[in-house]
């Protein structure tokens, strides 16, 4: 199988665009990544990749074998987990991306769930509330709040009735002067992060027929929303978050919710793919494993809360 993976090791590499990237993406050492393209030129008789000090960029030859070898490989995978669905197994690799919050505080156990289950299945994870580019990043699969902007993505909703919930600790509750209805926040230090530069302090809220937005203050704020997550924990203030983001200390009473009857925006969660085609038995299956995870983990929250 050892042309197998240099074939791997070649497209890989063509993705990170150097030695040193793909050998970190596939725990290797720059040299043995070296070793195997070198080999791989050597017996299709052209080489792959125009080197020089700083940079690595494919030839002419190399892009059309790129292009010819990643088809190649994914009907190969498709073959593979084809085989192995028909013999009740699952295998191959899973690379994906998460939201900070919930990939920490959920989907990381729910992993080790899934692999304790199929050990033939090996996955990568991807922790950011940053965007991840399904066409430049090599991401199998991304998990992502809101429906994606871009429209030739691939969107299968995994909890589509999530919304956000204002949130403390008991130990900040029981500090600070009641919240009776939206506009008590005003004098409360309300935890808030920043996307894309732009700190996140408009919190718009709903109940029933009634809607109302308050431009809300607080400190520290973060680009991380796990970080406000903890903060709200550690009795820092009120946060506004995705309620599958803070499930679990809603229902161990960690955090307590603030407003029951007033709803924050709604934060659908989506799995997104660049091509359908990605979509092996081995995804369609996580894909499923997960969204089962998230429905019941907000049935059983909205239980304890209400």
């Amino acid at each position: 199988m050892k042309a197998l993976n240099d074939l791997n090791i070649f497209v890989e590499t063509a993705r990170q665009g150097s030695f040193s990237s793909a050998a970190h993406s596939m725990d290797m050492t720059p040299a043995a990544i070296s070793a195997s393209v070198k080999r791989l030129e050597e017996q299709i008789g052209f080489p792959l990749f125009v080197r020089s000090t700083r940079s690595l960029r494919l030839t002419s030859e190399g892009e059309i074998f790129l292009d010819k070898t990643t088809q190649a490989l994914s009907t190969l995978q498709d073959g593979l987990d084809l085989v192995s669905s028909s013999r009740g197994e699952l295998s191959g690799n899973l690379h994906l991306s998460a939201p900070s919050d919930f990939g920490r505080n959920l989907l990381i156990y729910w992993i080790d769930e899934f692999i304790d289950s199929h050990p033939n299945v090996s996955v990568k994870v991807e922790l950011s509330d940053s965007l991840t580019n399904m066409y430049s990043k090599p991401v199998d699969i991304a998990i992502r709040y809101g429906e994606p902007a871009e429209s030739n993505l691939i969107a299968i909703p995994m909890c589509p009735d999530n919304a956000r919930v204002l949130c403390a600790s008991p130990e900040y509750i029981s500090k600070h002067p009641p919240i009776t209805k939206p506009e008590d926040l005003l004098s409360h230090n309300c935890l808030c992060y920043m996307t894309s530069d732009s700190l996140y302090n408009n919190w718009p809220l709903t109940s029933g027929e009634q809607q109302t937005s308050l431009l809300v203050k607080g400190t520290p704020s973060s680009n991380d929303s796990d970080v406000i997550h903890r903060l709200a924990v550690h009795g820092r203030g009120i946060a506004n978050k995705s309620l599958m983001d803070v499930s679990q200390d809603l229902i161990d009473g960690k955090l307590v919710r603030i407003l029951p009857e007033w709803d924050g925006e709604n934060a659908p969660l989506y799995m997104v793919c660049a091509d359908r085609r990605v979509l092996s038995p081995t995804i369609r299956k996580f894909q499923q494993f997960i969204q089962e995870k998230c429905c019941a983990q907000r049935a059983t929250a909205l239980a304890e809360i209400k």
